[in-house]
């Protein structure tokens, strides 16, 4: 599908990359942009419609989805990310928190939109995944999980809305260059080029966008005869 005159609805769009998605959508010729986040006075972008949403709560869901019947692009970007061993007494817990935001999130808002997309033609959802879907780490292993989840929704979707022919594009990218990646010294791809990357990917009518260097080099290691999940790497 095509940015220009789309109207889209972007999550988590206060701050990093959703900021930047709302943006860019605008500069390619969205005809309106939604811009939502749990406290809508902290977006500061000119020209969107800025919506209160806890992608956690159905209720704020429906009450989102309620002044946005017009969507013809969802942009599922809300996520958050914990650091932690998997064998520590807080891992189900932080499962179960990030598994609320990067996986049923994304589910509800999903859900909610498919009438309206349908109504549109079909239009589009992105979901930003991560190369976490494919590769645990030591430092990310429960935010691995909620993402891993994330992925395998995101190929159910596009099987559930092909009918309506809504096209469903999985981001997968590593480390961004973004406020919840500040404490992380590692190499960060900037989120304009992430983004970019989205949007021709999505007007190219692909369904899938590798974004950086190591998560096209760790897409090519899962068919490896040593597959890169089972490669005693440091990462």
């Amino acid at each position: 599908m095509q940015l220009n005159g789309a109207v889209v609805f972007v999550t988590g769009a206060n701050r990093g990359l959703g900021e930047v998605f709302a943006t860019e959508a605008l500069a390619r010729g969205a005809k309106k942009v939604y811009a939502t986040a749990r406290n809508p006075a902290a977006i500061n972008i000119a020209g969107v419609t800025a919506i209160e949403l806890d992608v956690t709560q159905p209720s704020s869901v429906t009450r989102a989805v309620a002044q946005a019947g017009d969507v013809t692009l969802l942009i599922n970007n809300a996520g958050i990310a914990q650091t932690g061993s998997l064998l520590d007494d807080s891992a189900e817990q932080q499962i179960r928190q990030q598994m609320e935001t990067n996986l049923f999130g994304p589910l509800r808002l999903s859900q909610a939109f498919a009438p309206v997309l349908a109504q549109a033609g079909g239009g589009g959802i992105i979901n930003v995944l991560s190369v976490a879907s494919w590769i645990s780490s030591a430092l990310l292993p429960t935010y691995s999980v909620s993402k891993s989840a994330a992925w395998s929704l995101t190929n159910g979707l596009r099987l559930a809305l092909a009918e309506q022919s809504t096209q469903v594009l999985g981001l997968h990218a590593g480390f961004i260059d973004t406020g919840m990646t500040k404490d992380f010294d590692v190499p960060k791809t900037s989120p304009l080029d992430i983004v970019t990357a989205t949007f021709n990917a999505l007007e190219a009518g692909l369904s899938e966008v590798l974004g950086d260097d190591v998560t096209r080099l760790v897409h090519q290691g899962l068919s490896a005869d040593l597959p890169v999940y089972l490669a005693p790497l440091v990462r």
